[in-house]
């Protein structure tokens, strides 16, 4: 979407802040009426529906009004910001090659789309929360970029984030570069938990005011949290839902696991090795790793194979992408769910990596969980819900054993997948995990 910024800067327009979004939620206001602005300050934060956005000013001058409260959802394309008349001046970029150049495919995790008639573009001037900046800003202004987390643990520490090395993607600070420069002492009790020998069974729960209605806290329904309703709400109205379950017998794996654990130096959860025999098994059954076209009528089956993996975040669920995961070892596979899981959580995940998914895994063993029915990540046509591995008894040869027991949950959308194909993929996940040999190459990084 094309925005037409005024020729005379006297307001600004809000951009489109990722690939056609069409609102964005105004979380806080970093400048006043009145205060003067320099080029590419920031002056409000936005949420979109999975990034946060530090929107900055696109010329300098001095704020007028302020065309939104703090919550407020703001459509693209209305006014943010209005100037005082006369005040606003844009920098001249005509010989800055630096700025005019697109920076490198590698740097650019995500673009935000907009333009200025005065020939500067709008993308070329917002960091973006998701990962996806510029990265010309920093030799031109001088200022670090980074998220609003890592100012907040910049400030915390005492650090002047300006004088930071960024050793993040493009030159980005990271909350691991302030924890640096401030010595490692304070980040410590930033990330550990103060001990206490005082017993958790007496220390008493804060009050809780309730009002006359019996409501001890009303949340708005907006942002992140807002856009999963909509997608699991158009999922279950669309999607026919149906699922099978199974208990896979993991015993030798856990013990190959160890051992490959141990040849590699590291630690290594089951989750990557159930990726790998998922990613064998869309490549067994290709009608499982697909989309669905309603508005065409369509079933789209994948020549590749991109891995959602749920993720749990303080702003909601997030399902990042693993794209060309069948080609990934299971190394790969763990140490890039570390990766994007992490970037979730700080909320500097780029859109990029959460769309295009063919197939997700739900992991709910990570919780505590057995079985689940999970709903399928629309326009996905399966999700398979991993549960929690436990010790039991099971028989074998009409023997008893204690066994590892690995429940698996396979949600399908019955208008593509039959209930006997659908229950075939899931019975060679289940193989595979059973049968580790076929599963695990020679361990390598």
């Amino acid at each position: 979407m094309e925005i037409k910024q005024p020729k005379d800067n006297s307001y600004f327009l809000l951009p489109d802040l990722g690939e056609g979004i069409q609102e964005a939620e105004l979380i806080k206001w970093r400048v006043k009426p009145g205060e003067r602005v320099a080029e590419l300050d920031v002056i409000a934060e936005m949420e979109t529906d999975k990034a946060l956005v530090e929107v900055p000013s696109p010329w300098g001058g001095v704020v007028k009004t302020l065309h939104g409260e703090e919550g407020e959802i703001l459509n693209v394309g209305s006014k943010l910001v209005s100037y005082e008349a006369g005040s606003c001046v844009a920098a001249d970029h005509s010989h800055d090659d630096t700025e005019l150049s697109p920076p490198p495919p590698e740097e650019d995790a995500g673009t935000v789309v907009g333009s200025v008639d005065s020939g500067l573009a709008v993308s070329d001037r917002f960091l973006r929360k998701d990962g996806g900046a510029t990265t010309a800003v920093a030799p031109t202004t001088g200022k670090a970029l980074a998220t609003p987390a890592v100012r907040r643990v910049a400030r915390e520490l005492g650090v002047d984030i300006h004088r930071v090395p960024g050793t993040g993607r493009g030159g980005r600070v990271t909350a691991t570069d302030i924890r640096a420069a401030a010595g490692g002492v304070a980040a410590t009790a930033v990330d550990m938990p103060s001990v206490t020998t005082v017993p958790a069974a007496i220390l008493a729960p804060p009050p809780v005011n309730v009002g006359a209605d019996g409501v001890a806290q009303r949340i708005p329904f907006r942002g992140v949290r807002r856009k999963i309703a909509e997608s699991l709400q158009r999922s279950v109205q669309t999607a026919v839902h149906f699922t099978v379950v199974i208990e896979a017998d993991v015993t030798t794996l856990d013990r190959k696991r160890r051992e490959y654990a141990a040849v590699l130096g590291r630690k290594l959860s089951l989750l990557p090795f159930v990726l790998t025999a998922t990613c064998r098994a869309l490549r067994a059954h290709p009608s499982i790793n697909a989309n669905v076209d309603d508005e065409r009528s369509e079933i789209l089956i994948k020549g590749v194979v991109n891995l959602g993996c749920a993720v749990d975040t303080d702003h909601g669920l997030m399902v990042p992408v693993l794209a060309n995961a069948d080609a990934l070892t299971i190394v790969q596979l763990a140490d890039q769910v570390a990766d994007v899981a992490a970037r979730c959580r700080d909320r500097t995940i780029p859109r990029e990596q959460l769309i295009g998914g063919t197939f997700t895994i739900s992991n709910v063993g990570s919780y505590g969980g057995i079985f689940s029915t999970p709903i399928i990540n629309y326009p996905e046509v399966a999700i398979l819900g991993v549960g929690r591995a436990r010790e039991q008894v099971m028989t074998k040869n009409g023997a008893f054993y204690a066994g590892l027991s690995l429940p698996l949950s396979l949600s399908c959308d019955h208008r593509v997948v039959d209930g006997a194909e659908g229950t075939r993929f899931l019975n060679t996940i289940g193989s595979y995990l059973e049968n580790p040999e076929a599963l695990i190459g020679t361990p390598s990084a």
